[in-house]
């Protein structure tokens, strides 16, 4: 019995393989980029775009475990839902009231150390920001509030 479940896993693991998802970010518009719409710093901006933007942009680096089902759903679904809470790349297409609550939230789920996610820091290790780096990615995003 053991057996015969262990190989209909095995078979739907296999077949759910062929279920790709879509890997292809959006075409994006340069003037529409956070960056261009605010002034960073370098260390701030180097921060943001290696902690926050392969889910919260168009520029999604999909890592290689990205082909394999059902991680690959996973992935996908938190960039989409990444997406829809802030995208950095569509950030000159939001008026001043949808800005600031985008900057609101930022600096509140830095606060609370809910973004980065850790399973995502744990797997970029480039994207691992300490408490000190939270503290000054907050500030930054409530002095522009």
């Amino acid at each position: 019995m053991k057996k015969r479940i262990l190989v209909l896993i095995l078979i739907l693991l296999v077949l759910a393989q062929f279920k790709r998802i879509d890997k292809t970010n959006p075409s994006i518009t340069p003037e529409q980029d956070f960056f261009s719409v605010v002034n960073a710093p370098d260390a701030i901006q180097v921060q943001i775009r290696t902690s926050c933007y392969d889910c919260h942009s168009l520029e999604t680096t999909y890592p290689w475990y990205s082909t394999i089902a059902p991680l690959s759903w996973w992935l996908a679904d938190h960039v989409e839902e990444g997406r829809s809470h802030v995208n950095f790349s569509t950030w000159g297409a939001l008026n001043e009231e949808k800005r600031a609550h985008t900057l609101e939230e930022c600096a509140e789920v830095l606060e609370e150390k809910e973004m980065p996610m850790l399973p995502y820091m744990i797997a970029h290790r480039k994207a691992w920001i300490d408490d000190e780096q939270r503290a000054e990615l907050s500030a930054f995003f409530t002095s522009l509030e």
